[in-house]
């Protein structure tokens, strides 16, 4: 498990931005139906900006004393476990693979021990981190201020944001205040606290750098705190504090070259956590939907090309036939400049300010077309690659994934058709029908069931199954959350049964 992120300053950015825009269900703060729900989780909040007067010569003593005991340190255990090794080196080779008989060959991965950090939400027991702190982890530690150890469940994951909330069974604890992290302004003040290295809970103090950062970690949502308050391994998940103790973000990356700190350190603004969390404490898994336009950001050359007075705005480069854009009316060529009033300065914006609105709720888009600005309306529809904890999530890989949210049976699977390339791969038989198993989530119920890559799905629930498309609906439709699997393994034919309502009791 990564303690920490860590990215080159030389990584390469690209010049076109093109996405499915992917809008968060539970994404609520600002949204016109959203804003009266009422939250999962009742956060600390305080509003108001930062006192902006003359810098004060004193200690932060006072300030650490009231907010450390709501930072906590998290160590993570993840046992030793056989995975098999889809990637081995040369298995393509025919001479190679007659060794492993055809099968895929198998691993055994060592015992593994990660160290972070997090932040205390709520009274009893909510606890915000970062994903990739407790990722895979079988056992999750929780050490307090006050010399407690605790065991947590993971309530929910949410990768695309690198945000994770645990829970421990108590009362009392001390929860942080939340800030209104859109008020943070380049300058003002900053307190780091987290676990670096393990050594105990270490505070640092700098300044914000910078505020909206993309510096293109892999995730979907980034708009990052930037920060040179030191930040390090065993960070990951603390909290970046103003000088009024009040979260302004969870820290989760730095970029360096030589792997430490060297003064550019990126925290998930405050406002997006506590809107990753009302969904996962809701939900387990944030519920996403979908404007479906693909959309680039303007330069000067096409700026001038379209007539537009500007480069603000995103460019629609394509729209997804029957999409709720397309019912919109939207084309090829216009420029979303606004939605619901919000104003859109490119495309990434663009994709923040609908992730504000739920599934189903109006949007009012203001477009430039033909370089005139005209109004359309659109409903923002669920994602359809929605998945559970999106462990799996089809388009990342071109395959399909058995399990779809909490209805399907087959949570954390990928399959995909018995193409020949794979056919002779797994030097699987050539009358042999079904879907084969590309991935498996190591702590999905599945994987618990025996079922591992290379596997070929003959049956769901006594159904036969002849593609992966077959495999992803039976799952998807089956009317328990338990599954008769037949499935042919290793050269033998055989029955598991999945049980996806014990993965649920576990709190997966």
């Amino acid at each position: 498990m990564n303690q920490n992120r860590f990215l080159p300053f030389n990584r390469r950015q690209t010049l076109w931005v093109a996405c499915i825009l992917a809008v968060t269900g539970a994404f609520a703060a600002g949204a016109q139906s959203a804003s009266a729900a009422k939250s999962a989780v009742t956060l600390k909040r305080d509003a108001d900006p930062v006192n902006r007067g003359p810098l004060e010569t004193g200690s932060f003593s006072a300030v650490v004393k009231r907010v450390a005991p709501s930072v906590v340190k998290i160590t993570t255990t993840t046992k030793s476990r056989r995975v098999a090794q889809t990637q081995f080196p040369g298995f393509d080779n025919p001479a190679f693979r007659q060794f492993f008989g055809g099968r895929v060959p198998e691993i055994q991965t060592p015992p593994q021990a990660g160290l972070g950090s997090g932040v205390i939400l709520s009274a009893d027991g909510y606890i915000a981190t970062n994903n990739h702190v407790i990722q895979g982890a079988d056992e999750v530690l929780v050490s307090f201020d006050d010399g407690r150890e605790l065991k947590a469940k993971v309530v929910g994951r949410d990768p695309q944001t690198d945000i994770a909330v645990i829970k421990v069974d108590a009362d009392d604890l001390p929860a942080i205040t939340f800030a209104d992290s859109t008020k943070i302004e380049v300058g003002d003040r900053v307190l780091a606290i987290g676990n670096p290295f393990g050594i105990g809970e270490t505070v640092t103090t700098g300044i914000v750098s910078a505020k909206g950062r993309r510096p293109g970690l892999g995730l979907d949502y980034e708009d990052f705190v930037q920060t040179d308050a030191a930040i390090n391994p065993g960070n990951s998940g603390g909290a970046l504090v103003d000088v009024e103790g009040r979260l302004v973000g969870i820290n989760t990356a730095i970029l360096s070259r030589s792997g430490g700190f060297q003064g550019v350190g990126l925290a998930v603004p405050a406002n997006l956590v506590s809107q990753v969390v009302d969904s996962l404490v809701k939900n387990g898994k944030v519920v996403r939907g979908f404007l479906g336009v693909s959309t680039q950001d303007l330069n000067a050359a096409l700026a001038e090309s379209l007539e537009l007075p500007s480069r603000r705005g995103a460019l629609v480069a394509e729209v997804q036939p029957d999409s709720p854009a397309a019912k919109a009316g939207l084309k090829n060529g216009d420029v979303i400049v606004a939605v619901n009033g919000q104003p859109v300065e490119d495309s990434h914006r663009l994709s923040f300010t609908v992730g504000a609105i739920a599934p189903g709720t109006k949007l009012d888009l203001a477009v430039i077309r033909d370089g005139k600005e005209q109004k359309l309306k659109a409903v923002a529809a669920a994602h359809p690659n929605s998945r559970k904890n999106r462990i799996l999530a089809d388009g990342e890989d071109g395959e399909l994934h058995a399990g779809a949210g909490d209805e399907g049976v087959l949570n954390g699977v990928a399959v995909d058709d018995i193409r020949p390339q794979l056919r002779n791969q797994l030097n699987l038989p050539a009358n042999l029908k079904g879907a084969v198993i590309t991935n498996v989530d190591p702590q999905s119920a599945a994987a618990k069931a025996g079922l591992r890559p290379g596997d070929v799905i003959l049956e769901i629930n006594k159904q036969p199954v002849t593609s992966a498309q077959e495999a992803a609906e039976l799952s998807t439709k089956a009317e328990s959350k338990k599954a008769l699997v037949r499935v042919w393994s290793r050269g033998n034919r055989a029955f598991v049964v999945v049980d996806e309502s014990a993965a649920d009791r576990a709190g997966q």
